[in-house]
């Protein structure tokens, strides 16, 4: 059993619709766990506080830019229990990147529970994509 199986249980109960085929689970019950982390909203900007006008490069470095938060205290994407997700203008079009990057990202499809919210704008004007996360580690 890895580390992360120890503290979190990906739950999707079947009198709910399957989440999966979306990149999120229903329910994620979290146990055993020693710290909580809190990562702030991520956005598109690369180290330099360079932002692309394109949709899907900025959901690609939003979710390098949260890698790097957990790397920093020593975790990992698998250990988020919950994401929240904004999203300017949001449709079909910019959906169907997100799902798409969720499964490159968690290819076990044990994904976090989350919510998506979409916005009329962020706090930077051309800034598309924002995701927040929760995650447990022992």
């Amino acid at each position: 059993m890895s580390r992360h199986e120890s503290h979190l249980r990906f739950l999707n109960p079947s009198n709910l619709y399957n989440p999966q085929p979306f990149g999120y689970s229903h329910v994620v019950e979290v146990h055993n766990f020693r710290r909580i982390i809190h990562i702030a909203g991520q956005g598109g900007e690369n180290a330099q506080g360079n932002l692309s006008r394109d949709f899907s490069r900025q959901v690609l470095q939003a979710f390098y830019n949260l890698k790097l938060a957990l790397d920093s205290v020593n975790a990992t994407l698998q250990d988020i229990a919950m994401l929240r997700i904004l999203i300017v203008q949001h449709d079909e079009y910019k959906l169907r990147i997100l799902i798409q990057m969720m499964r490159q990202l968690w290819l076990d499809q044990k994904f976090p529970a989350c919510t998506l919210t979409p916005v009329s704008q962020l706090a930077i004007a051309d800034m598309l994509f924002e995701v927040e996360a929760t995650a447990y580690s022992s």
